[in-house]
């Protein structure tokens, strides 16, 4: 029966970095960036959440609103002050670089607002147990809301992008900026709508982080934010299923290995995985090798 608990546990954690990774993986499929400073995004989200609920002792739902709201603005704001003005820079260094300082001083905000001390975060969900096997293995809420989330999360922006408007124009920057803002296309919009919806999902993500580890500090999605970059490479970066895929995998080997080897070696096992599948598939599970015009 530990087992199949594990393998639950690892699913729902798995589903975590899933959700931060296909904000990862948007924006890298469709803008060609690495925003590192996607992951302290999280932690400001779920601060939002827990300033409104636990400090304000407004209802759940008006700060899982807010959180989301915030992200999105956040997201949006870092995308045209950050990063597009270096969209058109010789060498992309210049944009890795400003992420990790974007990284830097948002955490260094947060300090300044919150403190350094960590904060018990209140569950945004309210759904009971569900208890299987007369009793012996036991689902909580928040592992039930967190797959579910991801699943739907998931479906929901793979029928966006390939049936809406917007979604198809999302595929064409990829594609090519220049020849799809020649048609008509507008290319900062697109990429500032990609932000919106990747940080909106990092808020998503960082409430249900919290709700299961319920741990607040301003280093809180750190390394959340640096396992779902290792998840999205995993699956192969710009592919949502395998962000998806890549998510669910890495969330299943650091349960394990906390379970049955060491968990203090978890992190080292993960990232040690992701060495041998690239050295096996440089382009991740279901990455796609491009070739490059001369």
């Amino acid at each position: 029966m530990s087992f199949i608990s594990y393998l639950i546990n690892g699913i729902s954690l798995g589903s975590v970095y899933a959700i931060i990774a296909l904000g990862y993986t948007m924006v890298y499929g469709i803008a060609k960036m690495l925003n590192f400073a996607h992951g302290d995004v999280i932690m400001f989200g779920s601060y939002a959440v827990f300033t409104i609920v636990s400090t304000l002792s407004l209802p759940t739902w008006l700060g899982m609103l807010v959180s989301i709201i915030l992200c999105t603005v956040l997201g949006i704001t870092i995308e045209a002050v950050a990063y597009r003005p270096l969209r058109q820079a010789s060498s992309s260094l210049a944009v890795l670089i400003t992420a990790i300082g974007v990284s830097y001083l948002l955490q260094n905000v947060a300090l300044l607002i919150f403190g350094a001390n960590t904060k018990s975060f209140s569950s945004v969900v309210s759904m009971a147990p569900l208890k299987l096997a007369d009793g012996g293995l036991t689902i909580t809420g928040e592992t039930i809301v967190t797959i579910s989330c991801c699943i739907v999360i998931m479906i929901v922006l793979t029928l966006f992008v390939n049936k809406t408007k917007a979604g198809q124009a999302m595929l064409a920057v990829s594609e090519d900026k220049g020849a799809a803002q020649l048609m008509g296309i507008n290319v900062n919009g697109t990429i500032s709508l990609t932000f919106a919806i990747g940080s909106a999902l990092a808020a998503v993500a960082g409430m249900l982080l919290c709700s299961a580890y319920p741990a607040l500090t301003p280093y809180t999605g750190s390394m959340p934010g640096i396992k779902a970059f290792v998840a999205a490479v995993f699956g192969g970066i710009g592919s949502i299923p395998g962000a998806f895929i890549g998510g669910i995998i890495l969330g299943i080997i650091e349960i394990f290995s906390k379970a049955y080897i060491s968990s203090q070696l978890s992190d080292a096992i993960v990232f040690l995985v992701l060495i041998i599948v690239l050295l096996v598939k440089p382009t991740g599970i279901l990455g796609k090798k491009i070739q490059e015009k001369v």
